[in-house]
């Protein structure tokens, strides 16, 4: 039996990523002709058509959805062996990271975080963005290096995830709100008027879920989709907000908390990185930074 063409995997790794002949050949600096006979080259060697037309585009068959991490890795680590060995120098690294994280997170840690970061390596620069969804592309297409966050369903199955802390939901409202003083009952908290912090718009969520064996039900007057923004319209009105605790720290200042009266599971916060990144140096001496920040602010 023939040996297969290994510089096929490169090609097939490029085509799997872009999911487009011209794409492909542009990043490769073919002609699409070239990028078509290679494809056909791949379909002969696979016995699969990996892609196929949909419409005016192309869409990956299920052999192809298999192969494109597999596929990925297996390029990273021969590009990664074939690289001559560096030490790291943080003095002279110049490079920016993306990091995607909901709000809260920047408020919170991003200011020890950019010192952190600055004080070691000058030439580094940090770009956060907001984190509209739990959807792993950003990470899977290189757009994001580091996100973090809690590992859902949505959650691409390849993604590398390392807890940073476990945090809590409660209750805040401003200061001098009659929830400040006395007793805090499931029932006195379902009485007030809530925001509802829900990315997607949902009309409900976990907190109601668990005042519903109670026989109770809270009035949510409006839907936002984030945290600051719930806090923002608690802080200025006598709406109550559900938060997390530990995320929200800062956002909190000048405002009373307290327990949620009702049973929620706590939930981990994690930090999120495609596994393409795992050796690379720069990449793992930023994920050291990240979590021996928030380490340090929830020790504080």
């Amino acid at each position: 039996m023939a040996r297969p063409d290994l510089n096929l995997l490169v090609t097939l790794d490029v085509l799997l990523t872009e999911g487009s002949v011209a794409r492909a050949a542009e990043r490769l600096r073919l002609s699409q002709s070239a990028m078509s006979r290679a494809l056909a080259r791949l379909r002969e060697t696979t016995g699969d058509p990996l892609l196929v037309r949909a419409g005016r585009g192309l869409v990956p068959t299920p052999r192809a959805l298999e192969l494109r991490e597999r596929v990925g890795q297996l390029v990273e680590n021969a590009e990664a062996m074939l690289r001559p060995a560096e030490s790291l120098d943080l003095k002279r690294l110049v490079r920016t990271f993306t990091l995607r994280n909901r709000d809260g997170f920047v408020e919170n840690f991003g200011p020890d975080l950019v010192a952190r970061v600055g004080g070691m390596a000058p030439g580094v620069r940090l770009r956060f963005v907001q984190k509209p969804d739990r959807d792993s592309a950003p990470l899977r297409g290189g757009d994001v290096d580091l996100e973090t966050g809690v590992v859902g369903k949505t959650t691409g199955p390849e993604v590398r995830a390392q807890a940073l802390f476990r945090d809590r939901f409660i209750g805040v409202v401003r200061t001098g709100h009659e929830l400040s003083r006395g007793e805090m009952t499931p029932t006195r908290y379902a009485a007030g008027r809530h925001i509802l912090v829900s990315r997607r718009g949902l009309d409900s969520g976990p907190v109601d879920d668990a005042l519903e064996p109670l026989g109770l039900k809270r009035e949510i007057v409006t839907v936002v989709a984030g945290f600051s923004e719930a806090l923002a319209m608690a802080r200025a009105s006598d709406l109550i907000a559900s938060v997390p605790e530990r995320y929200t720290g800062n956002l909190r200042d000048g405002m009373f908390s307290f327990p949620l009266p009702v049973s929620l599971p706590e939930v981990t916060v994690s930090l999120l990185w495609h596994p393409r990144l795992d050796a690379d140096p720069a990449h793992r001496w930023l994920r050291g930074c990240v979590r021996d920040i928030c380490a340090k602010q929830l020790a504080d």
